[in-house]
């Protein structure tokens, strides 16, 4: 069997894959060119969905008005959400930059439209979230291709729906999956914001593995790889 990618290939697509960042900061004014926004949006459009059902939409924006309302709804989603947690965590909380609707040149509302191709989708009818599902892949997709072209993504999920929907003009049926903010940036960070701000660490590949059933460790069958996770060996990386 041939292999259709080199081994430079392979270690670019998962350079993309680890050195991918949720990015908030570090916009730059530089605009994107179209034909590598058309790529970045290319990309997203030829993710796997459930039943080919592709229930994507992709909307984009410049407008500073529309920007400043979805800014104007993550403040009020932000200050609400900080409620829920007891200090010190919340000024914490409170202090991290967790969005660049402003700063980016360009935002995408990425949304899920369960009627297209009508009621019945293959492969929905026992799991109707699959479609969901699908639009995420898309999400994926288009992060790490605007990854690999040097421009930052941000998803902002501290917002309202209803606001999206109302500003987005959305129909009734369409929900609203992720806003995210595109753009050039000045660096991508060595690891995630919140992991060098020590709100949370990262979890090694061991603790999130299990074998043949839930919170089994350990099964003879697969010991190779089990041995493989608990010394952190990725011979991909």
């Amino acid at each position: 069997m041939t292999n259709d990618f080199t081994e430079e290939e392979k270690r670019g697509f998962y350079k993309a894959i680890y050195s991918r960042r949720d990015v908030r900061s570090h916009f730059i004014s530089r605009p994107i060119e179209n034909d590598i926004l058309s790529k970045i949006l290319n990309a997203a459009h030829h993710a796997p969905s459930v039943g080919f059902s592709q229930p994507w939409n992709f909307i984009l924006i410049k407008d500073i008005k529309t920007k400043k309302r979805i800014k104007d709804s993550f403040e009020e989603e932000k200050k609400r959400s900080s409620q829920l947690v007891e200090e010190p965590k919340k000024s914490k909380y409170l202090s991290f930059k967790l969005e660049g609707i402003l700063e980016s040149p360009v935002n995408i509302c990425v949304t899920y439209d369960p009627t297209k191709f009508g009621p019945f989708v293959i492969g929905r009818s026992s799991i109707p979230e699959a479609g969901l599902y699908s639009v995420c892949c898309a999400i994926q997709n288009l992060w790490l291709s605007a990854r690999t072209e040097e421009i930052g993504l941000g998803w902002v999920s501290i917002l309202s729906n209803d606001t999206l929907k109302e500003t987005l003009e959305l129909p009734e049926h369409v929900i609203p999956v992720a806003y995210l903010c595109l753009g050039y940036v000045n660096d991508f960070a060595e690891k995630p914001d919140l992991e060098i701000k020590g709100w949370l660490p990262r979890l090694e590949l061991e603790d999130v593995v299990y074998f043949e059933k839930w919170n089994n460790k350990e099964d003879e069958n697969w010991d190779i790889i089990q041995n493989m996770i608990k010394n952190n060996l990725d011979t991909l990386k």
